[in-house]
């Protein structure tokens, strides 16, 4: 695979970041998108990408040996304020080629970039604090 990170993003305390055009257009020449969102967000709104790997950040020290060291990683939260630190943990633990997404899936999204939405899985609330799944129609 050639390097999609070729020519994209800025480098930063020796972390690669990209923005979400950059991710769209890296994942499409092989990297994995890794979304690192809650399954409380990531159930009902994904990128619509060809490959995606979901990890919450509640269960990364635990499940990141399952993140592959020959694929180009792309760490990306909701609004890209921790997935620096995941990148960071990675790259200790000899990952080389892993960037970080800026701006995170909120980025995304504003970007106008392809979402997959799963009507069943929207939350509701009147703020982030409130959120919850909303209430299901019986089938």
């Amino acid at each position: 695979m050639r390097n999609p990170f070729k020519n994209a993003g800025s480098i930063k305390n020796n972390i690669l970041t990209l923005t979400p055009r950059e991710t769209a257009e890296a994942v499409q020449k092989g990297a994995l998108y890794v979304d690192l969102r809650e399954t409380d967000f990531s159930d009902y709104k994904i990128p619509d990408v060809p490959d995606i790997f979901l990890l919450p950040l509640s269960m990364f020290k635990k499940a990141w040996r399952k993140l592959p060291k020959d694929r180009y990683l792309i760490l990306a939260d909701s609004s890209g304020l921790k997935s620096r630190q995941s990148v960071n943990f990675l790259k200790e633990n000899d990952y080389k080629k892993v960037a970080q997404m800026a701006g995170g899936f909120l980025e995304w999204e504003r970007d106008g970039l392809p979402v997959r939405e799963d009507i069943d899985e929207r939350l509701t609330g009147a703020c982030a604090c409130q959120l919850k799944p909303r209430d299901r129609l019986k089938k």
